[in-house]
């Protein structure tokens, strides 16, 4: 009994210390809620792809804006801590190094083209996120979208994402990009057209079959 209880004492204290010891500033972070993006289709101009990006939590922002030089130092702590502040989100949103990291590390093509990105300044960073409006060269069916932000800080960072008509993935590192369907796919408009010719062929074939009737009425009469 007495060896279980020291094995038992020696397995919680190797694993406080595994627990304890500090690790790098944004090493502690990744693991809270993710980052989201949610993409869509401008429902009037075919050629404009809109992302959405909000930080999982105030710590990912606080860690973003000590990287891009925008807020000091001292805000991440020697043993991995971060203090937030009310402010933060107002000083990061309207920098343009930040519409430039978000930019580099979010992209959008369609049909092998890359599409060019403009950052709305948001009204609320921490609570509601950043949009950022992409316009491509031509009305996009597919859009490839690349999301790479925070994995620069840590690669364990990940990004829940969400589409048109509900489609979900998750963006990490190795697995950047996703193709989303916004528009019907030519599949999609092929058997539309067949539809189309299907109901086109019945209804003549009723004006016929009506034609015929009155017809034969006529000459039974």
């Amino acid at each position: 009994m007495k060896r279980l209880v020291a094995a038992v004492t020696a397995g919680l204290a190797a694993l406080v210390s595994t627990l304890v010891v500090a690790p790098g500033p944004a090493s502690a972070h990744p693991f809270g809620d993710p980052q989201t993006v949610t993409i869509a289709a401008d429902g009037a101009r075919l050629e404009v792809v809109h992302v959405r990006w909000k930080a999982g939590g105030p710590d990912d922002l606080v860690l973003l804006g000590v990287s891009l030089g925008l807020l000091p130092k001292d805000r991440v702590m020697l043993d991995g801590a971060v203090v937030y502040r009310a402010a933060d989100a107002a000083a990061i949103g309207p920098s343009p190094r930040f519409s430039a990291y978000l930019l580099q590390q979010i992209t959008v093509s369609g049909a092998g083209q890359s599409c060019s990105g403009a950052v709305e300044a948001p009204a609320d960073l921490a609570k509601s996120g950043v949009t950022i409006d992409y316009t491509c060269p031509a009305p996009v069916g597919i859009a490839t979208v690349g999301v790479r932000t925070l994995t620069d800080l840590n690669p364990a960072y990940q990004t829940m994402a969400t589409g048109p008509a509900g489609e979900r993935t998750v963006y990490r590192q190795g697995a950047d990009t996703h193709d989303w369907a916004l528009g019907p796919s030519s599949a999609d408009r092929h058997l539309g057209r067949n539809a189309a010719f299907q109901i086109g062929a019945i209804v003549l074939a009723i004006a016929a079959a009506v034609l015929v009737i009155r017809r034969i009425r006529r000459g039974a009469s």
